[in-house]
């Protein structure tokens, strides 16, 4: 049986998008993350949480109270989640698969991709 275990994470970042060749003013957001990956049930469980938060936590410290615009072209929500869903690709075990991962941009604006 198929099954997903979910994890939420933060992290405070700046940024300035680009907008139709223009950037915008650098400002600052609370960023959330939602991760959700998929396995098989063994052993009572898909994964360990503890295992699946290191794995994201390395991730998001490369971006935690940073500028953006130093680390992305074009630092969009889109761009942003694309890139953090790349990487913890790369970070799992091979019978676990990343599922979903949605990135809020402070409270209102997000951005949700599935696999």
């Amino acid at each position: 049986m198929k099954s997903r275990i979910l994890e939420r994470f933060k992290f405070e970042a700046a940024h300035a998008v680009i907008i139709n060749g223009e950037p915008e003013e650098t400002h600052g957001h609370t960023f959330r993350l939602e991760v959700a990956v998929e396995g098989e049930v063994k052993d009572g469980y898909v994964m360990d949480f503890l295992e699946l938060r290191k794995i994201v936590e390395e991730i998001t410290e490369r971006l935690d109270h940073r500028n953006l615009n130093n680390l992305f072209k074009n630092p969009t929500t889109e761009n942003i989640a694309l890139w953090i869903a790349g990487e913890i690709e790369k970070r799992l075990p091979r019978n676990v698969k990343l599922h979903r991962i949605a990135l809020w941009e402070g409270e209102e604006n997000g951005v949700e991709f599935e696999f």
